[in-house]
């Protein structure tokens, strides 16, 4: 087994590396997929946040209103560490279950945003690093995704930089461009992680 920490700032294009990882047979395990999950209504993990922020972080139909706790966390460091310090354990402990549950050969892909900001580089074998610069992942955030320019500013600002993450970087894939010339740079990484 390969595993592999995959990691990027917001918006530079994690989510369609992940995808094409997947169509060539990588086992991918998303930590914002997971970190949904571990919150969903009913789990300690929601009891847990709304223990720390309180009630109004939750939408009428008692699921978590991200877009609301994201406005609070982002805007204020502790804040944003005490939502970490009680979602991340829960991310690790579901990490590990489905990458137990790949086969011995598999390529094992942890598809993990703050890879960086939580000195998460050495549990893997291999780091690949989605780069694009700040000007492309902001015109992202706002034009696709429909982020206020305000809170796509924010969420940058409290990751990693661009610096910090190409020092734990065994592969870059540079994702500044247009989409098709993303994929022969994926399929490049690939064959490099089945040799591997």
């Amino acid at each position: 087994m390969v595993k592999v920490g995959l990691t990027g700032g917001i918006g530079a294009g994690k989510s369609e590396v992940s995808r094409l990882l997947a169509s060539y047979g990588a086992v991918i395990v998303d930590a914002d997929k997971i970190a949904r999950e571990v919150v969903e209504p009913g789990t300690p993990g929601l009891a847990a946040v709304v223990e720390e922020f309180g009630e109004d972080v939750l939408a009428p139909d008692g699921t978590l209103d991200r877009p609301k706790l994201g406005g609070i966390v982002f805007a204020d460091p502790g804040k944003l560490k005490a939502l970490n310090a009680i979602v991340h354990p829960l991310v690790g402990a579901r990490s590990a279950e489905l990458e137990a549950s790949a086969g011995p050969d598999a390529v094992v892909v942890h598809d993990v945003p703050l890879l960086t900001e939580n000195g998460l580089a050495p549990l893997y074998d291999l780091v690949v690093v989605i780069d694009a610069t700040p000007g492309t992942r902001l015109d992202r955030l706002v034009r696709l995704r429909g982020m206020a320019e305000d809170e796509a500013k924010s969420r940058m600002a409290a990751q990693a930089t661009r610096e910090q993450r190409l020092a734990v970087a065994d592969f870059v894939i540079d994702n500044d461009g247009p989409l098709e010339a993303l994929e022969p740079q994926v399929r490049e990484v690939w064959e490099r992680l089945r040799g591997a």
